[in-house]
């Protein structure tokens, strides 16, 4: 069969790399893919926003299965495109991929079904909501409603904090229309956590625990990205707590999707807090997570395109996942100035030393080929990712890698799987 991957940072990588393992697929295409994805798939260049260019390309090639891997169009429609034309298409349709297009839709949403989640309340007046903040109190979560790429959440520990965010997202317009409307919302405590499932609609195939580090910085210092690390299994989510994710949030929002018209096909992600052995959602995703798809689909002993198939055709009630039980771990190496402004074009060095490690796999991100060199186009650059028997090998032999890969301006956390460690 024939698939087309659609995005072109490290998720994608990883999708390509684990759907080229599948003895069902004959050929890979990406658009617009990256110096990595290159090895595996035909890139090809369409941007992932022209969502009639790339039907025009599904149906001229007879692409079997298209795989989405950004959130941007599916809030575009790109799965109602697809499937009016009667092309297979694995993701959630504009109207399920709400859940993450709009945070105040969400919030309401998780309200409504009684889905446990932090108070808040919506604003489109700058005023409103500082008057808002200056009763209740800081500290608060300033949130755009809409797609701001990971990096529209912002905590604010006091009200000077709180103006500057909401000046941020509502005056200096920093993630666009996104910021029309924010939510003020309850500061709350305790460890994240991600978790993923794939849904049909009705069945539920839950992926591994995971958790991300959203903060540029060791110890969770700094702005957000839109991921600094990720690991696999998560040791704080424990079996009680993994039957409460499942019965108060997954599957409530799996039937409050179907009950609101919004059927939901694809993969389902809760960012959660945890706290004294129970878990909130703080916000949902639409799509597969960056960076926790890599650890993820590290682990992943079973073939991914009957599942995906499944997903699609509303039987995924007939399909199991087999999940390998030794841990990953993945290590983001960025460029200088990610979050913000960067440079690009630097040449990466030490990839072919690192890809001899067993056990390992360099998914890249914001990566390009000039010549014969691969070179830095992007914030995210790397996703560094091992497996090994427990957090501690896994870590261990990512960062081992890491040390020999150099690129100008390189910056990378090193407490990734810190959290683990301290818990197992």
């Amino acid at each position: 069969m024939k698939v087309l991957v659609i995005g072109s940072g490290g998720r994608e990588h990883c999708l390509v790399w684990k759907i080229s393992q599948s003895p069902k697929v004959k050929k890979i295409y990406c658009a617009m893919g990256n110096g990595g994805i290159r090895s595996l798939a035909e890139c090809i260049d369409i941007k992932e926003t022209d969502i009639s260019g790339l039907k025009k390309f599904a149906n001229k090639e007879k692409i079997d299965l298209t795989v989405v891997g950004p959130e941007l169009p599916l809030t575009l429609g790109i799965v109602d495109e697809f499937e009016s034309d009667g092309l297979r298409i694995f993701g959630a349709s504009r109207e399920s991929s709400k859940i993450e297009g709009s945070k105040s839709f969400a919030k309401d949403l998780m309200k409504k079904y009684k889905i446990p989640t932090a108070k808040y309340q919506t604003f489109t007046s700058k005023d409103k909501a500082l008057i808002y903040i200056e009763e209740k109190g800081c500290p608060v979560v300033i949130k755009a409603d809409g797609l701001a790429a990971g990096k529209g959440v912002i905590p604010s520990k006091n009200i000077d904090e709180a103006i500057a965010a909401i000046d941020l997202i509502m005056v200096k317009k920093a993630f666009g229309d996104a910021g029309n409307k924010i939510i003020v919302e309850e500061f709350l405590t305790g460890e994240e956590a991600s978790f993923l499932v794939f849904t049909d609609g009705e069945s539920v195939i839950p992926l591994p625990t995971s958790q991300d580090h959203k903060p540029i910085f060791d110890g969770d210092r700094g702005p957000n990205t839109g991921g600094m690390g990720a690991y696999s299994p998560a040791p704080i989510v424990t079996r009680n707590l993994h039957a409460q994710i499942m019965q108060e949030i997954i599957i409530p929002t799996i039937r409050a999707m179907a009950a609101e018209g919004r059927r939901y096909k694809g993969v389902l992600y809760a960012g959660l807090m945890i706290d004294d052995g129970r878990a909130q959602v703080l916000e949902f995703n639409a799509r597969f997570g960056d960076p926790e798809t890599q650890p993820l689909l590290m682990r992943m002993k079973s073939d991914i395109i009957p599942v995906l198939e499944a997903t699609i055709e509303g039987n995924l009630s007939l399909q199991k996942a087999e999940w390998d039980d030794r841990a990953s771990v993945c290590v983001v190496m960025s460029s200088k100035g990610y979050p913000g402004t960067y440079q690009k074009g630097f040449e990466i060095t030490g990839l072919k030393e690192v890809s001899k490690i067993k056990n390992l796999e360099v998914f890249h991100a914001g990566t390009a080929i000039e010549g014969s060199k691969v070179v830095t186009d992007g914030g995210r650059v790397l996703g560094v990712t091992a497996l090994g028997h427990g957090i501690k090998e896994a870590v261990e032999v990512a960062y081992s890698a890491v040390k020999k890969i150099h690129f100008n301006g390189v910056h990378y956390r090193y407490d990734i799987g810190n959290k683990a460690l301290s818990i197992s």
